[in-house]
């Protein structure tokens, strides 16, 4: 069942929004300075051309023309130089919020619970990741600065109109209405009509990379058609939600084009009617045509940019959404007295109502092996995270040294319990850089031995460039066993003392699985491992072996004493024996 991950609302985004522009109040200040010094220098150029017009209907000398260009030109100099410098802090100002906003976001993914992950599905994160962020960057960078040049430049230029000339003026005002209503009729829309195409880009996210990661088991069952039309049907979405934005802007664009168009043109039918009446001078409404028809540029890029802004809205909007998914533990403060791992009686279901497991009772001696085995869908998988503390039980605890899991802080917890799967993911960077995700303090001798440990410092250091060797997407590709000896190397840096392993030498081929078992013998020695395996010579050398069937335990107890039961673990291992 996937569960979609929260969007922000209105006054949620507002508040984040404010907290940032706080946070670089001091750089947001020089911007908003040095724009309206250059907005200042660029209402000089009007108001020295109506000068220049009312002195030649009254009469004027070269010398004062000459005067006015002088002005003019260092005007416009000093225009330039302020844009430049303006425009360069504008930039640093949106590199340094989208920065902040970018690492926030990071941060608060790396600690989502890993089931609000599973149960909302890849698609809706990785949209938010990646198609969100890429939307938000551009109108962070450039669509910030730009509206405040763009409000200061406007605001001051009305002020300078009406200062010039208070009742020509007033015709700068006559579009006012139009863009009033156009601006309120799309605003209303445009926010549930972005939200709406960012949900169907996530949902295609979501079906293509599910077909392409599933591609053999889609081929396999025959499912090729039925996953084309998914996609088919995720795609006609996206053209629907597509269209519907479209449509908003097809009717923002040019009605606030006529709104603009308006604005000169009546300012100078009024001004011409004025002018008749002896009000004003020719100068005077001059400058203010000139002031209105300079308003055109900056109200223009401030329409433009709101269209742009409500994309990024409503991508902030599910970037700060995945914040406020409810945490599914509470630090404590408390402090395990030792590595003695208990469980009892849990319970966990993915969705309410349907649990998985069913009251288990496991008491882990300090430093006992136990393997883990059972039929696939019984329940051994999430039997080892809710002992990883990877999952709160919906039911029961789990408690190291008396003190439940989901109490510990992260990092305290990896130190105590940590788990290695069948799944595993190789990062862009050298493999030492992989390696110190475990230990940023190890140095290669240290990495040398852990992969000594896991049986992969052969092959490592065959490579040209050994430790030093870029892996990952356009690096060295790693074997699906590489890859899983360099996730177990991790987990010997980690150095936990409790390790839960799923499946970890799955990838492996049963004899090299076999020699690295033996091999990890000598790290293990003193640790309390839960192995969890299909591959029941596991089973043999473990002190114990737990039977999970039907999210319960069924049998426990020493391999010899449970062969001797001739119960469900007896008849798995002479199956195995015979296979």
């Amino acid at each position: 069942m996937n569960t979609k991950l929260p969007i922000a609302d209105g006054p949620t985004v507002r508040k984040h929004t404010a907290m940032l522009l706080r946070a670089n109040s001091r750089p947001l200040t020089g911007v908003i300075t040095l724009h309206t010094l250059a907005a200042l220098a660029g209402l000089v150029g009007p108001l020295l051309l109506g000068s220049l017009v009312d002195a030649v209907a009254q009469g004027t000398t070269s010398s004062y023309v000459n005067k006015l260009v002088g002005f003019l030109v260092l005007a416009v100099l000093a225009q330039t130089v302020l844009i430049r410098f303006a425009q360069r802090n504008a930039m640093i100002f949106g590199e340094t919020v989208f920065a902040d906003l970018r690492e926030d976001f990071l941060a608060t993914v790396t600690e989502l619970p890993l089931s609000t992950v599973e149960r909302s599905g890849t698609g809706d994160l990785v949209g938010r990741t990646t198609n969100d962020v890429d939307r938000i960057q551009h109108s962070v960078r450039f669509g910030v600065p730009r509206i405040l040049v763009a409000s200061v430049t406007i605001v001051l230029t009305v002020i300078a109109a009406f200062f010039t000339a208070p009742l020509v003026a007033l015709a700068m005002l006559v579009g006012m209405p139009i863009i009033g209503v156009i601006g309120r009729w799309y605003l209303k829309r445009a926010a549930p009509a972005y939200q709406r195409e960012s949900a169907a880009y996530a949902a295609i996210n979501g079906s293509i990379t599910e077909s392409v990661e599933g591609a053999r088991t889609v081929d396999a069952l025959g499912l090729g058609a039925r996953r084309r039309a998914k996609v088919d049907a995720d795609l006609r979405e996206a053209f629907a939600a597509e269209t519907r934005t479209l449509n908003l802007r097809t009717v923002l664009i040019p009605g606030m084009d006529s709104a603009f168009v308006i604005g000169p043109i009546a300012v100078l039918v009024w001004g011409g009617y004025l002018l008749s009446q002896g009000q004003v001078t020719i100068g005077a409404v001059t400058t203010v045509v000139l002031y209105s028809t300079q308003l055109v540029g900056p109200v223009w890029e401030l329409i433009f940019w709101l269209d742009e802004i409500q994309v990024a809205a409503t991508s902030l909007a599910r970037i700060i959404g995945v914040g406020l998914v409810e945490r599914d533990r509470e630090q404590g403060d408390r402090t395990p007295a030792d590595e003695h791992i208990v469980a009892t009686g849990v319970e966990y279901a993915y969705r309410p109502g349907h649990n998985v497991l069913h009251g288990i009772d496991l008491d882990l001696a300090v430093g006992e092996r136990l393997a883990v085995v059972g039929p696939s869908g019984a329940g051994k998988s999430t039997l080892g995270r809710m002992l990883a503390g990877i999952h709160p039980p919906t039911g029961g605890s789990v408690k190291v040294g008396g003190v439940p899991l989901i109490e510990l802080p992260l990092e305290d917890l990896r130190s105590h319990v940590a788990l290695v799967t069948q799944e595993h993911h190789v990062f862009v960077g050298t493999l030492a850089e992989n390696l110190r995700l475990a230990d940023v303090t190890a140095d290669d001798a240290a990495l040398l031995d852990a992969l000594e440990a896991v049986d992969a410092r052969t092959w490592v250091q065959a490579l040209d460039k050994g430790l030093e060797t870029e892996v990952g997407s356009g690096g060295y590709v790693l074997t699906p066993a590489q890859a899983q000896q360099v996730a177990l190397a991790r987990l010997v840096l980690l150095d936990p003392h409790t390790l839960i392993l799923d499946e970890a030498t799955s990838l492996l081929d049963p004899r090299a699985a076999r020699h690295l078992e033996r091999s990890l013998n000598a790290v293990l020695a003193g640790r309390t491992v839960v192995a969890i395996a299909h591959r029941l010579h596991t089973a043999h050398d473990a002190d114990r072996v737990a039977v999970v069937d039907g999210g319960k335990i069924t049998e426990i107890g020493s391999h010899d004493e449970l062969v001797a039961a001739d119960g469900e673990y007896a008849r798995l291992w002479h199956s195995w024996q015979q296979a």
